[in-house]
């Protein structure tokens, strides 16, 4: 017997998925949780575009792909 593939895109999906996480709660509530996901989202991309630049850096100055780690993780 042959599994029948789902025809839904991606979007239809994803838009499945969070009706069932919003379960009873209503749009104007929900938009807070939605808006909070949205900001993580963009501060995650804008560190790992940061955290490229830098390793670039560290390239161009000579540092050795081994340090690279140290550096990164280093806050100051």
């Amino acid at each position: 017997m042959v599994a029948k593939k789902s025809t839904k895109t991606l979007e239809q999906t994803l838009w499945t998925a969070a009706d069932k996480l919003r379960g009873n709660q209503e749009p104007s509530e929900y938009k807070h949780v939605v808006l909070g996901l949205v900001f993580l989202k963009y501060v995650s991309d804008r560190f790992e575009e940061r955290r490229s630049t830098l390793k670039e850096e560290l390239r161009a100055d000579g540092i050795e792909e081994s340090q690279f780690a140290s550096f990164l993780e280093d806050r100051d």
